[in-house]
């Protein structure tokens, strides 16, 4: 089993989520895409998968898929990431809720360290005026956003996303750190191309940089160059998607992890850029 080449790895897209719904989602996922899910949704084990792999902390990912429960999810989240020295806690708000402001202020008070938006299957898009207040929170809590803003891997026709709606979104709050999930797929070059001009954008390798993309996903990881990954180490962070991957987690890495990288651009890709990210370069925490 390949090993991560640095210390303090950082998984900056996990789900951590109640069992009622983390079912709901991966009965969904069945559906649509035919994937089965085999990893356990209970944080302690989660963690002994991780940490066997050698993952040092990780971001802990919720979304509220309706109205009227994100402030509670927000909550079991943050009381399950209290309990743990591993899990960074997000929250997350949906645009239709009544108070979208006050449920992500609250949930900051709570312990979140950023938001999270999986916006096609919320139903809005990253610009989404209703969610003027929750970035105005973020904003002013200096915490960063984390978004579902690509089309892949079944969005290719959904309104909500692509990098115009997410340009649409930085025009307005070019202040936040903001993270394209999955490499931006399908758009890769558009989202490559907004990270290299903007120091507030980040891209995260879940799923579309797995030894098994072009299974999954229909996306070739090898079409991201070295000299790519090597320029923009400090805007790509790893991340997995676990425990909602229908592969071994190992899947996940081998492919970055067979790529000869220099020393440094693994540092940033599996440890450092994370820390940025999350406004803390120096990963006290």
């Amino acid at each position: 089993m390949a090993e991560f080449p640095v210390d303090g790895v950082v998984d900056a897209h996990v789900h951590l989520m109640p069992d009622r719904l983390m079912r709901a989602i991966r009965e969904a996922l069945t559906d649509a895409a035919g994937w089965t899910f085999d990893h356990p949704t209970d944080r302690e084990s989660m963690e002994a998968t991780l940490a066997a792999a050698g993952v040092d902390r990780y971001v802990a990912l919720p979304y509220a898929h309706r109205p009227g429960v994100a402030a509670d999810l927000n909550a079991w989240v943050c009381e399950r990431a209290a309990e743990s020295e591993r899990a960074i806690p997000f929250a997350t708000v949906h645009a239709g809720d009544g108070d979208v402001g006050g449920i992500v202020e609250r949930a900051v008070e709570r312990g979140a360290r950023g938001l999270k938006f999986q916006l096609p299957v919320q139903g809005f898009a990253a610009d989404d005026p209703r969610l003027d207040p929750a970035y105005e929170v973020a904003a002013s809590r200096d915490i960063p956003v984390l978004l579902h803003a690509g089309t892949a891997p079944m969005f290719e026709d959904d309104p909500n996303v692509g990098v115009e709606r997410f340009r649409s979104f930085l025009e307005s709050f070019p202040e936040l750190r903001v993270c394209a999930a999955h490499m931006g797929t399908y758009q890769v070059e558009a989202f490559l191309e907004l990270a290299r001009h903007n120091e507030s954008v980040f891209l995260d390798t879940t799923f579309a940089m797995s030894a098994v993309a072009s299974e999954y996903m229909a996306f070739d990881p090898s079409s991201i160059s070295d000299e790519t990954l090597v320029d923009l180490s400090d805007s790509i962070m790893y991340g997995s998607d676990y425990p909602n991957i229908p592969y071994p987690y190992e899947a996940e890495r081998a492919h970055l992890l067979g790529r000869d990288l220099p020393a440094d651009v693994q540092r940033g890709i599996f440890a450092r850029t994370s820390r940025r990210f999350l406004g803390d370069p120096v990963g006290d925490w």
